[in-house]
């Protein structure tokens, strides 16, 4: 089992950026993937992006793409989600999680969250 804390929400303005932090620890050898996703009130998770733990791929969803970008500090065992040019429909609670195997795509194919981190973005 991994355990993951979300940091760096908060409030902001259309069109700022935000800097999410994801922190591991626990069997991190484990991990294949890490991921974000969001989740608005009334809305289902949806999948932001994620970056292979021991590798360069990244992914992202169409929404985000050209102004979020993914990273990883395998040293730290941290993942970052660089989130620029924010609008207001973006905000949610953002949550990082760890897969073993699978899909990059897919909450059901991640096995361990963190807790969520609020982002709101004001017009």
């Amino acid at each position: 089992q991994v355990q993951l804390v979300e940091s760096g929400g908060g409030l902001v303005q259309a069109g700022g950026s935000l800097r999410l932090s994801c922190a591991a620890s626990g069997r991190t050898f484990r991990i294949y993937r890490m991921g974000w996703f969001r989740q608005a009130p009334g809305k289902e998770r949806e999948f932001v992006a994620a970056v292979r733990w021991s590798a360069s791929t990244t992914y992202y969803a169409d929404s985000v793409k050209g102004r979020f970008t993914i990273s990883r500090d395998n040293a730290k065992n941290t993942v970052y989600l660089q989130m620029n040019s924010l609008k207001p429909e973006e905000t949610a609670v953002y949550y990082c999680a760890a897969q073993y195997s699978g899909s990059a795509y897919y909450p059901g194919g991640y096995e361990d969250w963190g807790q969520g981190t609020q982002v709101t973005v004001s017009s």
